[in-house]
């Protein structure tokens, strides 16, 4: 194993991806701005017919379930919120550059975007239950959906490495991400951080991103949806609902599960509801394959 030669052929591969679109990027500066409103976001997406259509999609989609189709862009963003709008923008522009077929070589694809909308739905769930804002709800949606997104420069651009990591995490029953550091130097948490500090995904997604393994070692302000998509992500690993190369989860304490105010029990009363949630959140993925 020679990790450094490892790191460099990621980094490389990291480097070559697209730049974020410089609308997705006004986009997420618009909606970090306190003082932000649907027309200030209405005048930057008018401008972007890709992405005006995909918003219009998403609010007229099942997830949403409106009764009367709706044609106004400002609706559709009142409607949304700004956070999941930015989320919307956020999460298509990522999965153009790295969902695609090509992008996964030894991962299957559709197992891997389903354990992630698993993560992503869950998640939310969990926020629901926590009292979260329901404008911050879509927060940990993005969070659980982008949680593994590291697996695919592994994937790509190491290849048969990866693939023994897997093969090391079945035979010997270990968590992916321990035998990830054995095979190749280091986990998809650290190619995964390299991608958001790249894209400068923000302070929540990355510290996710870094910590959705070692929920337990993080002691910063974004706590709640650390957590959160730590155990959601072991409840799909477990419950094998989709497939991210990993079938030997490690749980995450009991006091991640008491800081949530849940039990395994809680989401296992949830699961039917779930399931009907993580149907209706294709439309994800579904928005970025069709032509606007």
């Amino acid at each position: 194993m020679n990790a450094d030669l490892n790191l460099k052929k990621v980094q490389t591969y990291i480097s070559k991806i697209p730049a974020l679109p410089v609308t997705i990027t006004k986009v997420m500066e618009i909606c970090n701005n306190p003082n932000t409103s649907p027309v200030d976001l209405n005048k930057v997406i008018s401008l972007d017919p890709v992405l005006m259509a995909r918003v219009l999609k998403l609010i007229n989609s099942a997830y949403y379930g409106v009764s009367n189709q709706v044609t106004s862009l400002v609706r559709a963003i009142i409607m949304l919120g700004l956070n999941t709008v930015k989320n919307l923008a956020l999460s298509t522009a990522i999965l153009g550059n790295l969902g695609k077929k090509e992008n996964f070589n030894a991962l299957n694809m559709q197992g891997f975007w389903r354990h992630s909308l698993c993560v992503g739905v869950l998640s939310k769930i969990i926020s629901r239950k926590m009292g979260v804002d329901q404008k911050l709800q879509e927060e940990y949606f993005i969070s659980g959906l982008l949680h593994d997104i590291g697996k695919i420069p592994l994937n790509n651009a190491l290849t048969t490495e990866f693939i023994h990591a897997m093969g090391l995490s079945d035979r010997d029953h270990l968590p992916l991400y321990r035998a990830e550091k054995q095979t190749i130097g280091f986990d998809h948490s650290d190619t995964g951080v390299l991608i958001g500090e790249t894209w400068k995904l923000g302070d929540g997604l990355v510290d996710t991103i870094r910590y959705h393994h070692a929920p337990q070692d993080y002691t910063g302000k974004n706590k709640p949806v650390v957590y959160a998509v730590a155990a959601s992500n072991y409840y799909a690993v477990a419950n094998e609902i989709g497939f991210s190369g990993s079938r030997f989860p490690e749980a995450p304490g009991a006091e991640i599960l008491q800081f949530l105010g849940i039990d395994w029990d809680y989401l296992d009363d949830n699961f039917d509801s779930l399931m009907e949630e993580i149907d209706k959140a294709q439309v994800y993925l579904r928005i970025n394959e069709e032509n606007p």
